[in-house]
């Protein structure tokens, strides 16, 4: 049942007098999101929304927005999972199947560098070598059991080439995360929901068993006592309610609340793809997007940075730059975004343009925020450290000085 059924319809007046309450606490709690997440959208709470999350964001932030300047490698597209949403995932018999070789990674690594790029996002699916035999002998034929050991030689190719990994690969234990920790700036999962209602039969992670949010938080909590600057997110219009969606971000602020090293919350639009079980459910609209962005501010309070992939809503950027938000993520000049390839990134010089047009400013950072660069040095491994120290200035973003720095492919 939702909120609206015990509290009367939200006045202007009411929806500007919860986010002045949320701005002065630096904190939105349960009761009073659910109330302004049941009417986002309507013109009594969304302009009061945007205005209380963008005050937030400036109070800390001021008017700097960042984007890192990222190559993508998709290690594998072999998974284990079957989200109702997913195209990245392929079966082991699909022409388009793929596992990169060490060969390739170090060639995409090297053409990265070529292009200024300092963050190797490796992306990949979620255990396939417990779904396919073939993939069991190509990771046997090199003396290795599992996706993660491979996934660790990667990111060590890429590290010693001269650029800082940041791993999205799924589930992985306690010690994966370990042994990954000395070539990774950073890692990250998405828990995309706290739903088990949409792990049932006919729901998007029904036959995705690694989207099960018990486990999904247990990682996050694990690489928090382990200590790694750590991504997580919200993933919008996969048939979750307003309720699920709060539930999601608090339960994300609570674990960031505990260890400290939640660096960043992505608040991601799915997109619908052709040939999914999902195809034909409609988009959230972009203002539902810009909304739930505003409210993630709220609830995360002006501290955490909170970013919006720009290349899924490119025709509103400045309604997001007026929601709260302060990163545009990872953008890259060289490889597409692998997940949504019929997404395209904005090119660097004109992402930094509709910046600068609504009043604020891009800057490169690292895939490690200022503040844990700086403010928690014993979350990274001393060659990690090393290495990120020689890529940043003095207030922990990226060196604009460092070679290739200002070159963008075209």
């Amino acid at each position: 049942m939702s909120p609206s059924s015990f509290n009367p319809r939200l006045s202007r007046r009411d929806a500007e007098r919860l986010v002045a309450e949320a701005l002065d606490s630096a904190a939105l709690e349960r009761e009073p999101a659910e109330r302004l997440a049941a009417q986002l959208t309507g013109p009594e709470v969304f302009e009061p929304l945007l205005e209380a999350a963008f005050e937030s964001k400036k109070r800390i932030k001021g008017d700097v927005v960042t984007v890192s300047k990222n190559i993508f490698i998709p290690l594998t597209n072999l998974c284990r999972d079957r989200c109702g949403y997913c195209t990245f995932a392929k079966l082991d018999d699909d022409p388009d199947a793929k596992t990169y070789s060490l060969d390739e990674v170090g060639e995409a690594v090297r053409g990265g560098l070529r292009s200024g790029c300092i963050e190797a996002l490796f992306c990949l699916g979620d255990k396939p070598e417990k779904a396919y035999r073939s993939y069991r002998k190509f990771l046997s034929s090199r003396g290795l059991s599992t996706t993660a050991e491979y996934l660790t030689q990667a990111c060590q190719l890429a590290f010693e080439l001269g650029m800082l990994p940041h791993t999205n690969a799924g589930i992985l234990s306690a010690e994966q995360m370990q042994a990954l920790k000395p070539w990774n700036a950073s890692m990250g999962l998405m828990l995309e929901t706290t739903s088990q209602r949409l792990r049932l039969q006919g729901g998007p992670h029904q036959i995705a068993p690694d989207k099960d949010p018990v486990v999904r938080l247990q990682m996050h909590n694990e690489a928090g006592e382990i200590g790694i600057p750590f991504t997580s997110g919200l993933l919008l219009g996969i048939g979750e309610t307003s309720e699920e969606c709060v539930d999601t971000l608090l339960a994300i602020r609570d674990v960031s609340r505990r260890w400290g090293h939640i660096q960043e919350v992505i608040v991601q639009p799915f997109h619908p793809k052709p040939d999914t079980p999902m195809e034909f459910v409609l988009p959230i609209s972009d203002e539902h997007v810009a909304a739930w962005v505003a409210l993630t501010r709220l609830i995360m309070g002006p501290e955490m940075n909170v970013q919006a992939p720009p290349n899924l809503a490119p025709e509103v950027l400045e309604l997001l730059l007026r929601s709260g938000l302060n990163d545009w993520g990872g953008v890259s000049p060289v490889t597409v975004d692998f997940i949504n390839p019929e997404a395209p990134w904005p090119a660097l010089r004109e992402l930094d343009r509709r910046t600068r047009a609504a009043g604020q400013k891009l800057v490169e950072r690292l895939p490690v925020y200022p503040e844990h660069l700086i403010g928690r040095p014993e979350f990274f491994d001393p060659q990690v450290r090393e290495a990120l120290h020689c890529l940043a200035d003095d207030a922990g973003y990226a060196r604009p000085d460092r070679p290739h720095a200002g070159v963008e492919a075209a």
